[in-house]
């Protein structure tokens, strides 16, 4: 039998891992933790300002940590923030125009210049969170991305801002997002 591992060990090894994530900008330059944060809260102050739209997609454990962040932004930090998986409205996409192409193409009529799309896929390889920030950047839109795993994913350069976790375990990676977004979102509400 394997080692037994403890809730609080799994709690260090996790902490550990979140905060030696890394961001990087569309230049692939890697920015301090604190520093990405600050620049990812202040896209979305400039957006609560300026009343655009934040987008928050995903996949999967990454859709529901998307839904949660959103109940957040809009509920606490003023953010006129949303999903876009409604499942109607996903299925119908998925099915005129291929999963890989259903959350562009929801973009394509949504998103205008200047509004901010938050992209999280764990394994950073998700053609449909690829297609959508290649969207989004069509229209003139912030774009962030949040992955984990291989160093090289794909999802890690796409972004105008980036953060990458270091981990392949599912949980520390979609909790980590999860940890991330909601520091974010505290931080906005404080915002006035």
């Amino acid at each position: 039998m394997g080692k037994s591992l403890t809730l609080c060990s799994r709690m260090k090894e996790f902490s550990e891992v979140v905060c030696t994530g890394r961001f990087t900008d569309a230049m692939g330059d890697e920015l301090n933790i604190e520093a990405g944060i600050e620049k990812f809260l202040n896209k979305l102050k400039q957006a609560k300002e300026s009343d655009k739209r934040v987008f928050v997609v995903g996949n999967g454990g990454s859709a529901g940590v998307a839904s949660h962040v959103v109940t957040d932004f809009v509920n606490k930090g003023g953010l006129r923030a949303s999903t876009i998986h409604d499942p109607a409205l996903l299925t119908c996409m998925a099915n005129d125009y291929g999963y890989e192409n259903a959350f562009a193409q929801i973009l394509s009529t949504l998103a205008h210049k200047g509004d901010v799309l938050i992209a999280i896929s764990s394994s950073g390889q998700s053609a449909n969170i690829h297609n959508a920030i290649e969207l989004m950047q069509k229209v003139g839109g912030i774009t962030i991305s949040l992955s984990g795993f291989k160093k090289n994913n794909p999802l890690r350069s796409l972004g105008s801002l980036n953060f990458w976790i270091d981990s392949n375990d599912y949980g520390f990676v979609e909790m980590g997002h999860f940890f991330l977004l909601h520091h974010i979102a505290d931080q906005v509400a404080s915002v006035k």
